[in-house]
Parts: C-alpha cells; sequence; structure tokens
C-alpha cells in the first residue's frame, strides 16, 4: 500500500478494471487516459516485439492528448501502460463457449486466468497472478518508488 501520494501525476493508460483496481489497492490516486488506437492494426512477427510497439504507441497517443506546449513547465506524471500477450492452445469448444458467455469482450486480451473454462487449461503462471492480469503490484510500486528517488534529485 502507497505510504503517500508522489509528487507527480500518475496516469493509467488503460481502461482494464482489474488494472484500476490493482493500482486502487495500492493506494494510489490516479487518473484513466485510453490511447484509443487500433491495436489491431499494429503487428510484429515477435510477441516481446509487439508489446513493446503497443506500449510505445498507446503512451505516444495518451501523451499527444494532455496539451503540453513545454515539458520543462509540466506537472510531473508518470504514464503506466502495461500488455501481456500469451499464447494457449485452447479448445474450439472452450473458444465457442467464451464467446457465448460474453465475457471475452471485456478483458484485456480476451481471457480470465481464473474462469473456470480457462484454469485448467494453465500450464503454468510466470510471475504472479497480479502480472497476468495486466499489472504486477510489487514492480508497479518498485519503479514509482525509483521515480519518486529520481525526483529527489
Amino acid at each position: 500500500m502507497a505510504i503517500s501520494q508522489p509528487p507527480f501525476k500518475i496516469i493509467l493508460g488503460s481502461s482494464s478494471v482489474a488494472r484500476r483496481q490493482i493500482l486502487l489497492e495500492m493506494g494510489y490516486e490516479f487518473e484513466i487516459r485510453t490511447a484509443g488506437i487500433n491495436e489491431k492494426a499494429i503487428r510484429k512477427e515477435k510477441p516481446e516485439e509487439l508489446v513493446t510497439v503497443l506500449a510505445k504507441a498507446k503512451a505516444d497517443a495518451i501523451l499527444s492528448r494532455l496539451e503540453i506546449t513545454d515539458y520543462r513547465d509540466a506537472e510531473p506524471t508518470l504514464l503506466i501502460t502495461s500488455d501481456i500477450v500469451y499464447f494457449y492452445q485452447i479448445p474450439d469448444e472452450v473458444i465457442q463457449n467464451l464467446i457465448k458467455e460474453g465475457i471475452v469482450f471485456n478483458v484485456a486480451g480476451g481471457l480470465l486466468l481464473e474462469h473456470p473454462l480457462i484454469l485448467p487449461l494453465v500450464e503454468a503462471v510466470i510471475g504472479a497472478s497480479d502480472s497476468v492480469m495486466g499489472l504486477p503490484k510489487a514492480l508497479t510500486e518498485k519503479l514509482i518508488q525509483e521515480a519518486l528517488t529520481e525526483e529527489e534529485f
């Protein structure tokens, strides 16, 4: 849990309910700004390249709408965008059931790790469950604290 509000504005660059909840649980005040980009138009062969390019495109889109004319005079701001890509071999009947339920249309990546149709298909989780949800608490807290330390100099 955050001890005090940092001396900079935090923007969550995502409409993810899970990411919003994670930041709230950590005790931070923040605003939400979405990128509004067509992610399907951005393609890369390697998933790790796609994640990086998507995060940069989202950040650029959000920053362009902040209406900052001179960054030297702007309020210090931390923009958090996050993308994680996982590929699973999911049977067609599971996919059809998930589509019929409609839940896949409301979550990042279209899958809920804890969903009863998905959970049995997970071989391993690398990292914490909040990482899979889209925002790892420990890493986020570490990066915010590093930003705070840099701000003191």
